[in-house]
């Protein structure tokens, strides 16, 4: 196994740990950052363990954390964690929520792990070794599906009222008249199911880089596709669209920017 990726995932192990232990405790501290979106206890103790296993192995990469900050340059390699993705699920009880665990050397990620453990699921993925994922039922590859046309696709997105937010509200129901079906499984869950051939595509109108960093080797290396809305292949670009690959460029025509 690729060590960055071992390590990687060595720390979802912990990350599990510490969150796990905290979801749906009666004593879960949460409170609201600048923005508005809401941090618990277990948010900040799972990025500081995190960080300190990276100090601890590797302590000439950069760190980039949603709670703590930093940066990760396009020189140098760097770990872009978020600790939560799904804070609010999280705080509420509702079991959709994972540690998303990033390398990205030269700017790009090569290994990415998303571990939900209140799921009992786990996906991770590094260049060349193939995307992953382990339930109930074992250890297995994915792939992304073969859909061809967005009259027969899956979309999803993590909530509608982004787009509203933004005035590409009716962008995004163009996208959902010409689909298949549409749901809102939302955050990381419904990049990994694009991974995992069940969706087709997923979109949202805002994203941070740790939402995404760690999802572009799970879909790249199941066959699909991550860009920004503007179809630039990156992981910063402030939104985000998933798909198999088939249907990107007719899902941009609707709802790129």
């Amino acid at each position: 196994m690729d060590p960055d990726l071992e390590l990687a995932l060595r720390m979802a192990d912990a990350a599990d740990t510490i969150t796990l232990a905290r979801f749906r405790a009666a004593d879960l501290r949460v409170s609201r950052k600048p923005d508005r979106t809401p941090v618990t206890d277990a948010d900040t103790a799972a990025e500081d363990a995190l960080r300190e296993l990276i100090a601890a192995e590797r302590p000439a990469d950069a760190v980039l954390g949603e709670e703590r900050g930093g940066a990760v340059t396009d020189a140098e390699r760097g770990w872009v964690i978020d600790p939560i993705d799904g804070t609010k699920n999280f705080s509420r009880g509702v079991p959709v929520w994972a540690t998303l665990i990033a390398l990205a050397v030269d700017g790009e990620p090569v290994v990415g792990v998303a571990s939900a453990p209140a799921l009992g699921r786990r996906w991770w993925a590094a260049r060349g070794e193939g995307a992953w994922t382990s339930d109930a039922q074992g250890t297995r590859r994915i792939a992304v599906s073969g859909v061809s046309e967005l009259a027969d696709a899956y979309l999803s997105t993590t909530d509608v009222k982004t787009f509203a937010e933004l005035g590409r509200r009716e962008d995004y129901l163009r996208l959902v008249d010409a689909c298949w079906e549409t749901r809102a499984f939302g955050d990381f869950w419904q990049y990994c199911l694009v991974a995992e051939g069940v969706l087709d595509l997923a979109v949202d109108a805002a994203a941070n880089p740790w939402d995404l960093a760690a999802l572009v080797p799970l879909l790249t290396e199941a066959g699909g596709a991550l860009t920004d809305l503007s179809g630039a292949a990156t992981f910063t670009g402030g939104d985000g669209l998933a798909s198999n690959g088939l249907v990107h460029k007719a899902a941009l025509a609707m709802v790129g920017r």
